[in-house]
């Protein structure tokens, strides 16, 4: 806001108050009008007073450079603060959007925010609310919370996630995806630790102790809900109880159960179809029946054929065969031969050869064993080139079944998110109560990502998620303090890149100054 002189054509000068927002220039109120300069310098000085009475803003008189440059002073002299808090505000209000300000819990929002913000540690965390966003959070208050985090919330959080994904697909869940990860901590566990514990880690961490999640997810990546188990256990084994679990306290059952071959057995499935679950599922084909195989081996190698067999009375075994998987099975065989080969050019397995991990330390070779590369497996391995299965219990059409089925992507990239962007891993926490704590912040943090991706999916604004945070962060808010001793809060778009996120503060019902 500020005083223009505007020359009218009879020689005069109209004193205006003239305000400019969104790059526009709007005039609010015509002071009055005189024809020398005595008259223009009282006129000016009613405008300011209008000005002050009318926001308590500094009026900014540009006909003069040296008074503008003192009013400027005595304004910027007001700053109580710059902040870069538009992240937080914008993941806020997503926040809300979801449900979960419903818990009366401000750390949670505050652990939540900076997850997706700025992963780091706990004591990073406390350092960055504060530089960032002015928000006072003690670490002792975090630990504390974080002991009780999981008596008190984990049913809550995944409650508002279920009702929320139930509101964005309409009503209906119909596909559930499900699927398992290790997540590695950087410390040895205690003896008497029954949580982590060695097993086999999807990292490639195999000395680090790890814990296992599950996690179901709903069509498009939306977080239904999670389970942990301790770091040994079997995947294949995890399902059932997750699934059963989530029926059980949500009481949803019109869905199918979308998962990989890794956690197909003849238990799962039978287990299945007792509780009378629909399902599909990655189908071992090299593991079935001679009969099935040869049946598998005598189909069409057409790209893009899909034939079908009847297992039983309830299951369907559906193979499909691709060209451009089957260049990609070939590729990969090549490859490893071709690593193969080189290692063993002598055609002996010498010491040196032999895998040095776990009991393999105690071998002791004395002489060269003599190996060689089986060709005649390589080419029963050609045979298979191409073929995918897929069982399923469901009366879909095949090439429906391949695509419900190929969805699973969605739940991959949750772990993706979830490691990558969401730093979930490694995990330096120690007591079970903690480690609880973090995966249910983590899940919460993955539940807003998704639904800010929702949202800019839904306006067209073409940008990632962390596009538009990483240009929120760019975003300077100046809290000025008034002669009045209020506050005053002033968002600053100084770059087209930054402007370009107006639409989606529009979609969120932010307003950016108050």
């Amino acid at each position: 806001m500020f005083i223009r002189r505007r020359k009218n054509k009879s020689g005069t000068t109209s004193v205006v108050v003239v305000d400019k927002s969104s790059g526009k220039f709007r005039e609010l109120k015509t002071i009055g009008v005189a024809s020398d300069d005595a008259e223009i310098e009282v006129l000016e000085r009613k405008a300011r007073e209008w000005m002050g009475h009318y926001t308590g803003q500094m009026a900014l008189d540009f006909s003069d450079t040296e008074r503008v440059r003192s009013e400027y002073r005595n304004m910027l002299s007001n700053v109580d603060r710059t902040l870069l808090n538009m992240p937080q505000t914008i993941l806020n209000s997503i926040y809300d959007r979801i449900g979960f300000n419903s818990i009366d819990d401000v750390i949670l929002r505050h652990l939540v925010v900076a997850r997706v913000c700025q992963p780091m540690s706990k004591v990073a965390t406390v350092e960055y609310l504060k530089s960032y966003f002015d928000e006072d959070v003690r670490l002792h208050n975090i630990y504390r919370y974080m002991d009780s985090l999981y008596d008190t919330q984990r049913e809550n959080v995944q409650q508002i996630s279920v009702a929320h994904t139930l509101k964005v697909l309409g009503g209906r869940i119909g596909l559930v995806f499900y699927d398992v990860t290790t997540l590695y901590f950087e410390s040895k566990p205690k003896p008497d630790d029954e949580l982590r514990q060695a097993g086999f880690s999807k990292d490639g961490k195999t000395s680090e102790s790890q814990i296992v999640l599950g996690l179901l997810v709903s069509e498009d990546g939306y977080p239904l809900s999670y389970s942990i188990f301790n770091g040994s256990q079997y995947e294949g084994r995890t399902m059932i109880p997750v699934i059963d679990d989530f029926v059980r306290r949500f009481s949803l059952t019109d869905f199918v159960v979308v998962a990989d071959s890794g956690l197909m057995s003849a238990k799962n499935i039978s287990l299945l179809e007792t509780a009378g679950y629909k399902y599909i599922l990655g189908a071992r084909i090299r593991n079935e029946s001679p009969s099935i195989k040869d049946w598998i081996l005598s189909v069409d190698r057409t790209d893009g054929n899909i034939e079908e067999c009847r297992k039983s009375s309830t299951q369907r075994l559906i193979v499909s065969y691709s060209e451009t998987r089957a260049r990609k099975n070939a590729w990969n065989r090549d490859k490893g031969l071709e690593r193969l080969r080189k290692a063993y050019a002598k055609g002996t397995l010498t010491k040196e050869d032999v895998n040095r991990r776990g009991y393999n330390r105690f071998l002791d070779i004395s002489k060269d064993i003599t190996v060689s590369i089986n060709e005649e497996k390589i080419e029963e391995d050609i045979l298979w080139d191409g073929m995918k299965g897929y069982l399923t219990n469901t009366d879909l059409p095949m090439d429906e079944v391949i695509s419900r089925y190929h969805g699973l992507w969605v739940v991959e990239r949750a772990f993706r998110i979830g490691k990558g962007t969401l730093e979930m891993r490694p995990m330096f926490h120690f007591s079970e109560k903690r480690i609880e704590a973090h995966i249910c912040i983590c899940f919460v943090a993955y539940k807003v990502y998704k639904e800010l991706e929702r949202v800019i999916r839904s306006i067209g604004l073409g940008m990632s998620v962390d596009k538009v945070l990483c240009i929120a962060k760019t975003i300077t808010t100046i809290r000025l303090r008034l002669p009045n001793g209020e506050a005053y809060m002033q968002t600053l778009f100084t770059t087209p890149q930054q402007e370009a996120i107006k639409p989606l503060l529009e979609a969120l019902d932010i307003s950016v100054n108050e």
